[in-house]
């Protein structure tokens, strides 16, 4: 073999190894690249989120939806400083109705856990959110104390996507499912009291008041692979004000006065 082929073959090899590495990214250069394609430090750090839509509803058993209220509306308030993925952080509600008549409501004021039922007590609130919580710990994954690793690439509602692991500075797991072409984020799933929950992302959509902002049009939500709702999102407002009263839990309706009623 002569100088000039050995030439070839060593440049051959060197640019091939270099195009698998620019085709194989790490783990933080994926979360960053994600974090560019959903809206870049706008969408990491934004400070009050408004969505509206509707949604479907699933029982435990039977194909069939057991409801579908054609409103579905979600204040949050994000917390800058975020370190756990799976509890509540912020402040949070959500308003459920159907034809104009309520559903259900929950919120979360930033101590306490509320219903239209009440005030929940704090165990069985931790636990409700630790069911639920989860997506929104993606947006601090490129700050101090976070680690991510990245894991086979899997297939997310027929799109190619890396699969990287996210531990959190409690040591908390999630996984999340980046595209492979465009970077959505298409797919978290992380470990509750119910089992394995994954939440899949798609028919992604730009805001016309913020348009590097990527939203997600529909979350489909899973547990231990069994569909169990779906959220359809048809609009988003982020950084809007939200009245501080919109979190706050309603006021108790007092007992009635057992003196009173004997009186009549």
């Amino acid at each position: 073999m002569n100088q000039l082929a050995r030439l070839f073959i060593v440049a051959f090899s060197l640019a091939a190894a270099v195009a698998a590495a620019v085709d194989v990214p790490d783990a933080r250069t994926i979360l960053m690249k994600a974090t560019e394609a959903t809206g870049g430090d706008e969408w990491a750090n934004a400070k009050t989120l408004l969505l509206k839509g509707r949604a479907v509803f699933w029982g435990k058993e039977g194909a069939a939806p057991t409801s579908a209220p054609d409103s579905y509306v979600m204040y949050r308030e994000l917390d800058p400083n975020r370190q756990a993925a799976h509890g509540a952080e912020g402040k949070l509600r959500i308003t459920v109705t159907n034809k104009g008549a309520p559903v259900w409501t929950v919120g979360y004021d930033g101590t306490d856990t509320w219903t239209d039922k009440g005030v929940m007590p704090r165990a069985e609130a931790d636990k409700m959110w630790a069911n639920n919580f989860g997506f929104g710990i993606i947006r601090h994954a490129l700050k101090p104390g976070f680690k991510s690793e990245r894991l086979a690439d899997g297939n997310v509602d027929g799109f190619p996507v890396y699969l990287v692991r996210l531990i959190d500075p409690t040591g908390t797991e999630s996984l999340f499912g980046i595209d492979q072409k465009d970077f959505a984020i298409r797919m978290v799933g992380f470990l509750t009291p119910r089992g394995w929950h994954v939440r899949t992302y798609s028919d992604f959509f730009r805001l016309k008041s913020m348009p590097r902002w990527l939203q997600a049009g529909k979350v489909t939500l899973y547990y231990n692979g069994v569909k169990q709702n779906e959220i359809h999102w048809t609009g988003a407002e982020v950084n809007v004000a939200i009245d501080p009263k919109v979190f706050a839990a309603p006021a108790a309706t007092p007992p009635a006065d057992p003196k009173a009623g004997a009186a009549k």
